[in-house]
């Protein structure tokens, strides 16, 4: 093997050195993600020890090896670029998380998670960027003007809904479950449609109109990237209806779903608008009707590619941002004042602390308010684990914070430089304490009591505690066994709207949406193949 690479090599295939060390790079790189996932399978027991948890510190521990061996001249193996981020590997993970959401479970439970996904993001955001100006104007931590401090609110505004996912479990805790991570996907989506809109935000003159232009930004980011998903899963649902791929080739159709995906968010980058927000609303549209078009076998290889893929892009992110923690070139410029190092990062985690507080407890309680059974209401002890699983930061601030205080990855400007460590520092300390913390948190503040069963089975629309996650097979929208009755007066609509909307929403599904764009009920079949000939032969 090593004499077929070496004639490669020779031949000119691989001919320059950089060519063959980019091949070792990502040789090692790929060894990596598997040894990742298979000590991952072996810690899975545990149920504190998670894929996120394990990728950082066998990123920390490779790190550590490549600096030895490297002499301390190097400690990653591949550069960072927010372009690889934002381009090939964040699109499967939102995406997948829209793809496979419970729509049921997430809008019903949507003010509750658009409540702490925007409007929290949005005050953790002035938190984290007031207190941020106030605590570093007297430290040197180089020049950040106003603009900086403002981004460093967004960008630990981001929590990391993923390594929250992974650590709560649906099972044990079905309402903490879908809140923190219905919160978390909005959050993202939030961030950056936020950190975006700063970055055409005059700071020079900042007066009411600027303001004014700023918060119409930041809606037209929202509604417009929100409706060019919605259409683009509309388009594809409506293509795979008419031309039906699958009486010739379920290949056609499994691509023609992932690519008018990728597309979307393409889309949305290209057009200066949130892609995060366009793939997850995608998603969403995708698994409601396009899902449902295409042949039963094509929705089992879509299901399971698309979460194959979110996931090896998330363990990758984690792996990567373990190695870059040991970057002896960002932290060189930190070596003359490592006490400014450590109290920027402390000074950031204790804002992130404070901002999540600033909006868990006080719309806690609104919501509550609003809400007569004492059962969906929120406790004080799942405030705290709200509170708590939101605390940390992963793969969307550290691309956040690569695209603002780097270039290409690199950065030789000391205040940006620290701003990178410290991000970096923030994201490892809440991602491996507060993520190992968060399983005996969750069992001494809410013991575990063994339900009769109920939660593997499909809860009734009345119930908030049905996991935001489950399989596509679920009923999702339909009326099936749990039909909503109809609201009789506007006091309905007011005590109850998300029933309520739901309610015409379906009425509207059912008789507009799904006649064009097909969805439940449409299930199309290969000639000769069993599923035809299990509805011909009932005829």
């Amino acid at each position: 093997m090593g004499f077929e690479l070496g004639t490669f090599v020779r031949s000119g295939i691989l001919s320059t050195t950089s060519d063959h060390a980019s091949v070792v790079s990502i040789n090692l790189f790929i060894a990596l993600l598997c040894a990742c996932i298979v000590i991952g399978h072996l810690l899975e027991e545990t149920k504190w020890m998670n894929e996120s948890i394990t990728a950082l510190i066998l990123g920390l521990c490779t790190g550590v090896v490549i600096l030895l061996t490297t002499k301390g001249k190097s400690s990653h193996i591949l550069v960072f670029s927010e372009d690889l981020f934002f381009i090939y590997l964040l699109p499967p993970i939102i995406f997948n998380a829209g793809f496979q959401v419970k729509k049921k479970q997430f809008f019903r439970n949507f003010m509750t998670i658009t409540l702490f996904g925007a409007i929290g993001t949005l005050i953790s955001f002035f938190t984290i960027s007031f207190g941020a100006i106030w605590l570093f104007k007297n430290m040197d931590i180089g020049d950040l003007d106003i603009g900086d401090m403002l981004a460093i609110g967004a960008i630990f505004s981001a929590t990391d809904s993923v390594c929250t996912l992974q650590i709560l479990s649906q099972d044990d805790t079905p309402f903490l479950y879908s809140i923190v991570f219905g919160e978390g996907v909005v959050n993202d989506a939030t961030s950056v449609v936020l950190f975006n809109a700063l970055q055409n935000f005059d700071l020079d003159h900042i007066d009411a109109s600027q303001l004014f232009k700023f918060v119409m930004n930041f809606f037209y980011l929202f509604i417009t990237s929100t409706f060019l998903g919605v259409f683009a899963g509309l388009l594809s649902a409506y293509i795979i209806k008419k031309l039906y791929f699958g009486r010739h080739s379920t290949d056609r159709e499994v691509a023609l779903m992932m690519l008018m995906a990728y597309l979307s968010y393409m889309l949305a980058e290209l057009l200066d608008l949130s892609g995060i927000l366009t793939v997850f609303f995608c998603g969403i549209v995708m698994s409601h009707y396009t899902w449902h078009n295409v042949t039963e076998s094509s929705r089992v290889t879509t299901k399971h590619a698309f979460a194959t893929l979110s996931f090896i892009a998330e363990t990758f992110l984690f792996l990567y941002v373990g190695m870059d923690a040991l970057d002896i070139e960002k932290w060189k410029f930190t070596s003359d004042s490592p006490a400014n190092s450590i109290g920027v990062s402390a000074i950031l985690l204790s804002l992130v602390l404070a901002g999540r507080a600033a909006f868990v407890f006080p719309l806690s309680f609104l919501s509550n308010l609003t809400k007569r059974n004492p059962d969906e209401k929120i406790s004080f002890r799942k405030q705290i684990i709200i509170w708590w699983a939101g605390l940390m930061r992963g793969a969307v601030s550290i691309a956040l914070a690569y695209n603002k205080f780097t270039r290409s990855g690199h950065t030789e400007i000391r205040g940006n430089a620290i701003m990178i460590t410290s991000t970096i520092t923030v994201v490892l300390f809440s991602t491996m304490v507060f993520g190992l913390m968060t399983k005996p948190l969750i069992n001494l503040l809410l013991p575990m009591r063994h339900s009769s069963g109920n939660n593997s089975e499909p809860s009734s629309p009345k119930s908030l505690t049905a996991p935001l996650l489950s399989s596509l097979n679920g009923s999702d929208l339909e009326i099936g066994e749990h039909p909503l009755n109809r609201p009789s007066s506007i006091r309905m609509l007011l005590t109850k709207p998300a029933k309520t909307v739901h309610f015409y929403w379906r009425k509207f599904d059912d008789a507009v949406m799904r006649p064009i764009f097909g969805g439940r009920g449409f299930a199309p079949y290969v000639p000769g193949s069993p599923i035809e000939q299990s509805v011909h032969g009932g005829d």
